[in-house]
């Protein structure tokens, strides 16, 4: 039994994009964004129960609606038969599912033996009108990404096997939610959902306090609680179905089409999909209000939910939008015919929530739906208020030099400095062949990408090599009595193909933050140099870590994640000052990278080594930092030097510890996509000693 919806205590924002979803299922969706533990998927579960009932055809498996049923359903043609009623379904897609359990699976070998089409749907199928729910939607692999863009785009899920083809109906409402700590979306994905809205746990002790108070309620007695609130819940289900009655009649005027229009040309966001989306939320505003024209608050409030997701123009920016300037834009309008009033029933979005402030609200009376909550957003780049060409310290703040071997290992820490503009560089490559993740770094064997040779199945086929099968059954046609023109196929003559693309590795920066990188001014430099390879993970679908190293201990600053965001604000909080203990930093990498292989055997690791190589503090630094690279050599760990070491007098130590490594030495400015020639001679020379 679901926790009932009218329950939730506060997440006002939340509620209101799935009420919303669920008067007008055209707005396309929502995202819900938020910190662990927030009722995210609380709430996605609650609202299903309030949605109304929909027709199907009796046995049909694509829910085909009696009314306009699917010509090309695969259990059609449908004719005047029977006709029931059953309730909308919220289908869930678990981040690790198949392929097959997402889009159906065709039985090859009937169709290639007998000519029968068999096929077992799919959660498309099982979500054709109704709610697909994809908790960590951020987690998805990329396949299954490519396939929810399909199967959106098109309202159709298409099955294809060697020329087998099943088509079937799949439009859905789709809702997912994430941790925006755990990385984030790829952008078109991302721009299918029409609404984002942000969550995060109250931080007022009486809420709180409620909040505990109804769970531990619920987990006590799920139905006496669900009775207890079975009045609400009928109440918001009935105001659901009258503002979906109401929705046809909502004039959307002249006048608050240009507002929207306005809107996102303001905010320049791209294509069309926001106007529209703007504009379908702003209707549904007005029917959940009882009313049949959309207002300027109306616009503003679907403009808080349409759009902050499709404003972001690179890796690193947070979603949100800026509403003293969304003010700015409809304070343009104010001149013009003004719309009508609102009018709203009391209990409408202006008085109080989606909700109407009754007991669902909880103790914080319940506040509007439609702003923007507070976000734990990271810091924005510092570079955005200072001089792009000039990221080093102003006089007064200069970095603190590198200690001598005398002083203490605790030195005073220097300003934090900006980064350097991030540039593209080059993709270093993980040697040898893997078998991970989807993604866009080292080659791999993967579901997707060039045929390269066939295998016998491993369990179910999934990717039949049509040539190799029919080699395999060919020589054993006249002992199997083969009389017509088909050829027979028995189960041990099927191949499938092997493909090779390319995976996503875990990228792991071992940064050097002590006082010798910071002596010159370099760290400006540095850091944007790290940021732009952060940028190439995030492109290439990479996880990432970071280790910083300084005075006399090395620090998970990162640890291994998806999100880049969390990478880059964490470089550039990052300080400099004190010693360089280049032997803790490696041994630290060393102890994350054992950890990772227990967690995920199959994601290889690339090691990236930022540092001038000047090991000091402790006995024989240097020889120290040598063994500890050796260790990690001993482990197969691909690595990349990247030498910071500037000035006329260079002591090349961050190439030694390359060649003990075992991984390419490039400089900052190697880094660089456009030096090719220098770089790829470096890599090249580095595979044939490692090779050797």
């Amino acid at each position: 039994m679901p926790y009932p919806f009218t329950a939730i205590v506060g997440m006002d924002d939340m509620r209101l994009g799935l009420l919303l979803n669920a008067i007008s299922p055209s707005i396309g969706g929502v995202l819900v964004r938020g910190e662990k533990g927030s009722a995210k998927s609380t709430a996605v579960r609650g609202v299903a129960a309030l949605m109304p009932a929909i027709d199907v055809v009796t046995g049909c498996r694509f829910s085909c609606d009696p009314a306009a049923p699917d010509a090309g359903c695969p259990d059609g043609p449908h004719g005047a038969g029977s006709a029931g009623t059953r309730p909308a379904r919220v289908v869930e897609l678990p981040v690790g599912a198949s392929e097959d359990r997402l889009v159906g699976a065709l039985d090859i070998e009937r169709a290639l033996s007998d000519g029968v089409k068999s096929f077992e749907p799919g959660l498309l199928a099982d979500a054709h009108r109704g709610v697909l729910y994809v908790d960590e939607v951020n987690l998805l692999h990329d396949h299954l990404v490519d396939l929810l863009l399909d199967a959106a785009a098109m309202g159709a899920s298409y099955v294809e096997r060697e020329g087998v083809s099943v088509r079937h109906a799949s439009r859905f409402l789709l809702v997912g939610t994430m941790n925006p700590e755990e990385g984030e979306l790829r952008p078109q994905l991302l721009d299918r959902f029409g609404l984002t809205v942000e969550v995060a746990a109250s931080r007022e002790t009486d809420e709180r306090v409620e909040v505990v108070r109804r769970r531990l309620a619920y987990d006590e007695d799920p139905a006496a609680f669900a009775a207890k609130w079975a009045a609400e819940e009928d109440a918001l289900r009935e105001r659901i179905a009258a503002a979906r009655a109401l929705l046809p009649d909502v004039r959307l005027g002249d006048g608050a089409l240009r507002r929207i229009a306005a809107v996102c040309a303001g905010f320049e966001v791209d294509g069309m999909r926001a106007d529209i989306v703007t504009a379908r939320t702003a209707t549904a505003l007005a029917a959940w209000a009882g009313r049949t024209d959309v207002t300027t608050e109306d616009v503003r409030r679907a403009a808080l939910l349409s759009l902050p997701h499709r404003r972001r123009r690179n890796p690193f920016d947070a979603p949100g939008l800026d509403e003293d300037k969304l003010d700015e834009i409809l304070r343009q309008f104010e001149d013009e015919e003004p719309d009508p009033e609102p009018e709203g029933p009391e209990g409408g979005p202006e008085d109080g929530g989606p909700d109407g402030g009754g007991p669902d609200n909880g103790p914080d009376g319940g506040p509007d739906g439609g702003g923007q909550p507070p976000q734990d957003v990271p810091p924005q780049r510092q570079e955005e208020s200072a001089p792009q060409n000039s990221p080093a310290p102003q006089e007064g703040s200069a970095p603190a030099a590198e200690p001598a071997p005398g002083e203490s290992d605790t030195a005073p820490e220097a300003p934090a400095v900006a980064a350097a503009e991030p540039f593209r560089t080059r993709r270093f490559d993980v040697p040898g062949l893997g078998e991970g993740a989807d993604g866009r770094r080292s080659r791999a064997l993967t579901a997707h990408g060039r045929t390269t040779g066939a295998r016998r199945p491993r369990g179910a086929l999934f990717r039949l090599h049509l040539a190799a099968t029919m080699q395999a059954a060919a020589p054993h046609q006249r002992a199997r009595g083969r009389s017509g023109p088909g050829l027979v196929i028995r189960r041990d003559d099927l191949r499938e193909a092997v493909r090779e693309g390319r995976e996503g590795n875990l990228v792991l920066f071992v940064v050097d933050a002590s006082g010798s990188m910071a002596a010159r001014k370099r760290m400006g430099a540095v850091k944007g140099a790290v940021l732009s390879l952060l940028l190439d993970a995030y492109q290439r679908r990479d996880k990432i870590g970071m280790i910083t190293f300084r005075g006399a201990e090395a620090e998970v600053a990162l640890p291994p994640t998806s999100s880049v965001e969390a990478g880059a604000a964490r470089l550039e909080k990052l300080p400099t000052g004190g010693r360089t203990p280049l032997a803790a930093g490696l041994l630290q990498a060393h102890e994350v990278l054992r950890v990772e292989r227990m967690r995920d055997p199959s994601r290889r690791p690339l090691l990236v080594v930022v540092t001038d190589g000047r090991a000091t503090g402790g006995p024989e630094p240097l020889p120290r930092a040598q063994r500890a690279a050796g260790l990690l050599a001993a482990g197969g760990t691909a690595s990349v030097v990247v030498d910071c070491e500037s000035g006329p007098v260079r002591l090349g130590l961050a190439g030694e510890l390359g060649r003990t490594l075992g991984g390419p030495v490039v400089t900052l400015d190697e880094l660089r996509a456009d030096n090719v020639s220098a770089l790829v001679k470096t890599i090249r020379n580095s595979n044939s000693r490692r090779a050797a």
